[in-house]
């Protein structure tokens, strides 16, 4: 539904829950039906478990405000949207052919990668400085974009450091950005149909990988069953003295967001009752997390072990080792070559 005033007034005398209902998942379990509504400025966006209502809301809504039906949704925030029997499909390639428009990039040749393997992005302090608008109005473009497309998430991430003068070999670096959407313009990113609600994880480190702080980078993504619902690249908050470190607070990082998403799947009547499975490929960074020994060598990170140790213990996850070639994870840490990044797309359900 569309509202014709983003500034409604009107006196309340239903009950309004800024939290969920104490006896939902009751009501759920016990099979009544019941109505979600999630409201963005002058937009609505419902669901039931019964169509009438849905017809109901929307007849009441309607009836009390000036507002518009727009059907089942398929356009929501830049987000195109398709329902199907085999699942959802959410795309921005509207929003990206708008954005190759607005940057005078739809002419020119593409590229297959949105990262040359064989560069580095550093703070460049000897190159000639670019226009810092226009700079800072690309990176905030293309961050809005990885909300479907993780597939650009690292190197966006990258370059989003050098806001402040950037150079021109900064622009060199998002303008090849755009170079790759505009080869691969229409991805869609698939949520599957499913029945099997089980959590997992993968995720990844790139030791000292920031040229200014020699900070390492985690990357992690969350599926769902077969589909992807989270993923993330981001720069930790001390430097590691080894690799094993480096990928063993990624795992604490990753334990803190399967923390938060198992806790908002319980609220939605969605329970995890196995441990769950946290890839890794570093099976130093496994034997560390398993073994309930404290050493010289784990001392400096300590806190973390007993995160992730209490993590264990309490059933919320379970480390398993995944060969470096399978680690899904690479995707949000490193530049790829070209048949490596092809064959890690495919896996991410995009």
């Amino acid at each position: 539904m569309d509202v014709k005033s983003a500034f409604l007034n009107g006196l309340l005398e239903e009950e309004v829950y800024v939290e969920q209902p104490p006896d939902l998942n009751k009501r759920l379990l016990e099979g009544q039906d019941c109505l979600l509504v999630q409201i963005y400025v002058d937009d609505i966006i419902f669901g039931a478990t019964n169509d009438s209502l849905c017809k109901k809301f929307s007849k009441l809504m309607q009836g009390e405000f000036e507002m518009s039906m727009m059907g089942e949704l398929n356009f929501f925030l830049g987000l195109q949207i398709k329902q199907c029997q085999e699942g959802i499909y959410i795309s921005q390639s509207k929003y990206t052919k708008e954005l190759l428009k607005k940057f005078g990039i739809e002419e020119g040749r593409t590229v297959s990668t949105p990262m040359a393997t064989n560069v580095k992005i550093d703070k460049d302090e000897k190159g000639k400085s670019v226009d810092e608008s226009k700079y800072r109005g690309m990176i905030g473009s293309l961050l809005y974009l990885t909300a479907s497309r993780p597939d650009i998430l690292h190197v966006v991430c990258l370059c989003a450091h050098f806001q402040s003068n950037p150079k021109e070999s900064h622009m060199s670096a998002v303008k090849r950005i755009f170079r790759y959407l505009k080869a691969l313009f229409n991805m869609v990113y698939f949520i599957q149909r499913m029945k099997n609600f089980l959590l997992k994880v993968i995720c990844d480190s790139d030791w000292a990988s920031c040229p200014l702080t020699r900070r390492s980078l985690t990357g992690w993504f969350v599926l769902l069953g077969s589909s992807p619902i989270s993923w993330k690249t981001k720069k930790q908050h001390t430097m590691s003295r080894s690799s094993s470190e480096a990928e063993y607070r990624s795992m604490a990082t990753v334990a803190c967001e399967l923390k938060w998403l198992k806790g908002l799947l319980k609220d939605m009547g969605v329970h995890q009752t196995a441990g769950i499975k946290l890839y890794c490929d570093s099976q130093s960074a496994i034997y560390i997390a398993q073994n309930p020994v404290f050493h010289e060598r784990t001392k400096h990170i300590e806190v973390d072990c007993h995160f992730v140790r209490d993590a264990i213990t309490k059933g919320l996850i379970s480390p398993c080792y995944v060969h470096t070639p399978m680690q899904l994870a690479e995707f949000f840490t490193k530049a790829l070559g070209k048949a490596q990044f092809e064959f890690l797309l495919c896996k991410l359900g995009v």
